[in-house]
């Protein structure tokens, strides 16, 4: 495969296995927080007790959301130590870190058992993952950037986004596996832990996977960048590429987080559907996903990444309110997955080639950093509190349109930001 200037080279890696190690991390960490999404009703009645039901949804997402508040922080030193220690160190230990923030969640004692020391412990679970996760997509998208020829960069990096597919296809179906074969006390009891614990499997695997890869930069063993911070170089010489990338993330964050993730959610408080009849909201939305991401990778490399994204965002922002409207009107499971069917699809369009537009931006001694940073703070801000926020608003506002708005201004500002960025389809890195 080419392989860029500077860089060390690697021996030929099979295109599946290279996918696979690149992209498995990124899939274990979605897979957390879809999980944590879908259990988040009996999560917030364990560990965080109210006489409001809507108060202890509040606090569940509360919770998902502040291990986004590490993302940033994860993105700067785990970023740069995969600029200065190589990308496939940097895979290899943000896999460890987001396993042990995983059973820490899955082992965590409730409230009713150890008091205020049960959601602290479920709360320290969520922080790690989320500065693993701050550097995980970084070095991975990074490393599978740098293996990828030019002509496919766009094809390869969307495996990212169809990873996270992947990801809510397992995690929503063995969701509804465990509320369709256990009682609700049984779930409640210790079947929600059951999906956290598993997530843990996916460690060995993860590491045979990368065990083939090999460092394809790495700021130590080259002479250019030796003593260089990626950080502070990031900061000082690439501030405004750092900027336009967080706003670019905005309309995919914020899609994903309502489309995706809150939809079942929705289904249940909004529609009155049973919790396993709205999960199917979730399966739909990860086979589309995982089918419709390498699509639009594929579509922007002839393209343009430019064009693919803009359109995609475009057609949400008209169609997401229609579309809330719709299910509103007419609250059926047929209603329901047509509309997921279709927003999902639109969404991994514009997503899937944002994700490697994000690392082709930047130049090799500060492309981890940068990713890194960039993802971690767009989808802090506007992915990791898109549930509290659109919960938040239905409830102060009465509106069950809510969400739809949300979305429509998250993607208006990444519709901005792509025409301030240039079109990186088919040209070599730097």
């Amino acid at each position: 495969m080419t392989m860029m200037t500077g860089a060390v080279a690697a021996p030929p890696l099979g295109r599946v296995r290279l996918i696979g190690a690149c992209t498995i991390g990124n899939a274990l960490e979605f897979y957390d927080f879809v999980i944590f999404s879908f259990f988040a009703g009996t999560i917030g009645a364990l560990f965080f007790p109210a006489q409001d039901p809507t108060t202890q949804l509040l606090l569940s997402f509360a919770t998902y959301g502040v291990g986004f508040f590490l993302r940033p922080l994860g993105g700067m030193i785990l970023g740069s130590y995969a600029d200065r220690r190589g990308r496939k160190a940097a895979t290899v230990l943000t896999l460890f870190l987001m396993a042990l923030g995983t059973a820490m969640i899955g082992l965590a004692p409730t409230y009713a058992q150890v008091g205020v020391f049960g959601p602290l412990l479920v709360v320290a679970g969520r922080l790690i993952q989320g500065f693993s996760a701050g550097g995980e997509i970084g070095a991975s998208t990074t490393l599978l950037a740098e293996y990828a020829p030019p002509e496919e960069r766009g094809f390869f990096g969307s495996w990212q986004l169809a990873s996270q597919g992947a990801a809510i296809l397992v995690a929503a179906g063995l969701a509804w596996t465990i509320n369709t074969m256990l009682t609700p006390a049984e779930v409640k009891e210790w079947g929600w832990r059951v999906p956290f614990l598993l997530g843990i499997l996916i460690v060995p695997v993860g590491l045979w996977l990368r065990r083939a890869l090999k460092e394809t930069h790495a700021n130590e063993d080259d002479v250019r960048t030796r003593e260089v911070s990626s950080l502070s170089l990031a900061l000082r010489a690439h501030w405004s590429k750092i900027g336009i990338g967080v706003a670019l993330a905005v309309g995919g964050t914020a899609a994903n987080a309502v489309i995706v993730l809150y939809m079942s959610t929705y289904a249940v408080r909004q529609l009155g559907m049973a919790p396993t009849t709205a999960l199917f909201a979730g399966v739909t939305a990860g086979l589309v996903t995982l089918i419709a991401a390498p699509i639009a990778g594929a579509l922007s490399d002839r393209f343009g990444r430019r064009t693919v994204i803009g359109i995609s965002y475009v057609v949400i922002a008209l169609s997401i309110h229609p579309a809330f409207l719709l299910i509103n009107a007419s609250p059926t499971l047929p209603t329901l997955l047509a509309v997921v069917f279709a927003l999902s699809a639109v969404n991994a369009g514009g997503a899937a080639p944002v994700i490697i537009t994000m690392a082709e931006v930047f130049p090799v001694e500060v492309r981890a950093t940068g990713m890194s940073l960039v993802y971690a703070l767009g989808v802090a801000i506007f992915g990791g509190f898109g549930q509290f926020i659109v919960t938040w608003l239905i409830a102060v506002s009465g509106n069950p349109i809510a969400p739809a708005w949300y979305v429509i201004a998250c993607c208006c500002v990444t519709l901005v930001a792509i025409r301030l960025t240039p079109e990186t389809a088919r040209t070599r890195l730097i």
